[in-house]
């Protein structure tokens, strides 16, 4: 049974940093591809940034570009996600996803909170 387990998250002002992590167990993490998602109130869950199996290959949605970074230590069985420069409009709840179809595992999510 694949479990991923999430940490990281907090309350953090405006221009701060925050790095979460998604640390994956009962199988070979290194076959699975690696997404970070995040959910604000009243709104859809959003993809936030994507990472191919070998880490070789990492997307993000536009409102993120050049301020987060996703990595992989696949010897660690663990994904991160660097935050930098946060706004109040990255206040959501992340997730952690792992796919390798069919399979789809989500974390159960950490808080991350931008104010003053």
């Amino acid at each position: 049974q694949v479990q991923l387990v999430e940490s990281g998250g907090g309350l953090v002002q405006p221009g701060g940093s925050l790095r979460l992590s998604c640390a994956l167990s009962g199988n070979i993490f290194r076959l699975y591809v690696m997404r970070w998602y995040r959910q604000a109130p009243g709104q859809q869950r959003e993809l936030v940034a994507h990472i191919s199996s070998s880490g070789a290959i990492t997307t993000y949605t536009d409102s993120v570009k050049g301020r987060f970074a996703i990595s992989r230590d696949n010897a660690k069985n663990t994904v991160y996600l660097q935050m930098n420069s946060l706004k109040p409009e990255d206040t959501a709840v992340y997730y952690c996803n792992a796919v390798r179809s069919p399979e789809d595992y989500w974390g159960q999510g950490t808080q991350v909170t931008v104010s003053s």
